[in-house]
Order: C-alpha cells, then sequence, then structure tokens
C-alpha cells in the first residue's frame, strides 16, 4: 500500500509536467483525459460537455484536456455571486465561472500544484482579469475563510484526494448556508480491484482513487450536506475508458455530477 505523502508527491509531480507542457502550448499525457494536440483537446473538452464558445471565450492554454465534465453547466451561476474552484490547473473553469458571474463577482481558484498556480496566474494577467484569485494550497485545508463562498465547483480533483472526507468537511465550511456544491468527478460504481488501486499511474488519471458513489454520498451526509444528488454523464464509459484503453477501467469506474447544498 502508498503511503499518503507518496501518493500526493506523484500527483503534484504528474501535474506539474501537465502545467509546464500545457504552457508551452501543448499538454503532456497522464491526466484525467489529458491530451496531445489542439485538436485532440478541443474534440475531448466537446465530449466532455463544454460547448465552442466556451473554447472560444478562454485562454487557449488554460484548457489542457483535463476533466471528466462540465460542472459550470450545471452550477446555475448568478451574477455576484463568489464562486471557488477546487484544483485549478490553468484557470479554464475559473476563467468561465467569471464570466457568468460578471464584474461584481468573484472567483478563487485552489491547487496543490506550484506549477500551476503559476500557469493560472499569468493566463488571468495576460487577459486582463481582475475578478480572479489564484491560491496555492491543498483541497483538504483551504486557504478560504468560512462562510465566505456561494458556490463550489470542481473538475475531476476530488477522486485525486487521499482523504475525501476532508475535503468534503472543508467545502461544507467555506461555504455560506444555502451555499451550494457542483461537482464532476469521477467515482467507483463496483469495488476496484486491487491492481487498480495500487497503481500511481492510474491514480494520478482519476481512476485508481475514485470512492464508491455511496460511500461519497454518505460523506456528504456526514459533512452536513442535504438535497444530494448524483448523476452519471450519459457518455460516461466512451470517456473513461480513451484515458485506459484495454484496461476494462469503465466497467468499475464512472463520471457523475454530484450536487449539494449546505
Amino acid at each position: 500500500m502508498h503511503d499518503k505523502e507518496k501518493i500526493r508527491e506523484y500527483i503534484r509531480k504528474n501535474y506539474a509536467g501537465v502545467a509546464t507542457k500545457g504552457s508551452q502550448g501543448g499538454c503532456c499525457g497522464g491526466g484525467c483525459s489529458c491530451s496531445g494536440t489542439p485538436a485532440d483537446i478541443i474534440d475531448k473538452s466537446i465530449k466532455i460537455g463544454y460547448t465552442r464558445d466556451d473554447l472560444a471565450s478562454v485562454p487557449l492554454e488554460a484548457n489542457m484536456g483535463l476533466g471528466c465534465g462540465n460542472p459550470i453547466a450545471v452550477a446555475a451561476l448568478k451574477e455576484g455571486e463568489t464562486v471557488l474552484d477546487l484544483g485549478c490547473g490553468g484557470g479554464f473553469d475559473c476563467f468561465l465561472a467569471r464570466k457568468r458571474v460578471g464584474e461584481t463577482g468573484y472567483v478563487i481558484g485552489v491547487d496543490m500544484t506550484p506549477d500551476m498556480i503559476k500557469l493560472a496566474r499569468k493566463n488571468a494577467a495576460e487577459s486582463g482579469y481582475a475578478n480572479v484569485d489564484f491560491r496555492l494550497g491543498e483541497i483538504e485545508h483551504l486557504p478560504v475563510a468560512d462562510a465566505s463562498v456561494d458556490v463550489v465547483i470542481s473538475n475531476c480533483v476530488i477522486n485525486l484526494s487521499v482523504d475525501k472526507e476532508q475535503v468534503y468537511k472543508e467545502i461544507y465550511r467555506v461555504l455560506k448556508p444555502g451555499g451550494r456544491v457542483s461537482i464532476s468527478d469521477v467515482v467507483a460504481t463496483a469495488p476496484l480491484p486491487q491492481d487498480i488501486k495500487q497503481d500511481l499511474a492510474l491514480i494520478a488519471g482519476c481512476i485508481g482513487g475514485a470512492e464508491y458513489v455511496e460511500d461519497i454520498r454518505a460523506m456528504l451526509r456526514n459533512a452536513g450536506f442535504k438535497d444530494i444528488k448524483m448523476t452519471p454523464k450519459d457518455n460516461s464509459k466512451e470517456i473513461v475508458r480513451s484515458w485506459a484503453p484495454g484496461k476494462q477501467v469503465e466497467e468499475f469506474v464512472a463520471s457523475f455530477i454530484i450536487e449539494a447544498i449546505k
């Protein structure tokens, strides 16, 4: 069994590599659906739920083809809201969110990889975005004040955490009363075989660390959430299969949209 720090460090190094390649205008393999050419990235982004308008409205370097869905599509963001993105990467979902919350709204992105934060800040500065803030931190220990956020979004990141229960407690802490969760994530729909759970590449690739769907529901409930909704994506099998061809991982995990209210 790998210890938690070894897993966390492997994931951080993996995504530092993705960020470095992303900042050079191309994306390396090894991340959640991370792909090579700009055309591949556009194709994968559309498959997981983004529109061509979405892709055209954010800095090109912010989209590294990472993700398993589109949390923005179901978040129903409103003008003036404060949004927090867990595992913001190069800022892609943050930049989409800032358009929807407008100049009176605010978007905070948190990522544990310094290279990703550096890239996100560079993308924001070059585009002149004033209402976004990128913070270095772990999603288990968010650098965000209590009851300060209207909506928490995340795209295929919580499965990478070595302490998911703590993540959901932190989400609950930072949300205002009545605040909501709109998360796209990979969850286990059947017990994962040990060889998948122990494979660091599959853990970093958003598969090996997937938690069983009903355990996630229990974690949300234990944290205090209500109105919990967990919905599998229609084309989940196609999305997941493409990450680890031939390993039949789509029989064990699926892409879900997770929603809840504080």
